[in-house]
């Protein structure tokens, strides 16, 4: 049986590649590892402990996955960015200070079981979850 230690990396087809690098990392504080935009088309974020691919759509490896994203076909539901500290009020005004506007924290079930977490949207529309530490007493 295989043992799951955490997400990995998640890739987003972009229809606006540098827009998307730029909400990923002015905003949720993601770094670039790896910029393979000009070979590849594929701009790899640090994400605490895992990456976040962003793929540009007109790049050859974007087109291999077909057309770009958009309100008649996603490439996913969301993803969840795990938090380690949950200042809702400063979560809050921080995203407010990008334009970004966040949905209500709610306790929302995720892999460390229940605590805080709010939706927000990228550039692009992807749904990112922002969560929290687990409650006590989550499970």
């Amino acid at each position: 049986m295989l043992q799951i230690a955490g997400l990995d990396h998640v890739v987003i087809r972009a229809m606006n590649a540098e827009t998307m690098c730029r909400f990923y990392c002015d905003v949720l504080g993601c770094t670039v590892e790896r910029d393979l935009g000009d070979t590849l088309g594929l701009v790899q974020l640090r994400a605490g402990d895992a990456l976040i691919d962003i793929v540009a759509v007109e790049s050859e490896l974007g087109k291999s996955g077909g057309k770009g994203p958009g309100r008649e076909g996603r490439n996913m539901d969301h993803f969840c960015v795990r938090i380690d500290s949950f200042d809702e009020a400063a979560i809050k005004s921080h995203l407010a200070a990008h334009h970004v506007l966040a949905g209500p924290t709610e306790q929302r079930y995720g892999a460390q079981g229940y605590g805080p977490s709010i939706y927000i949207s990228d550039p692009e529309g992807n749904t990112v979850e922002l969560k929290g530490p687990p409650s006590e007493n989550s499970t």
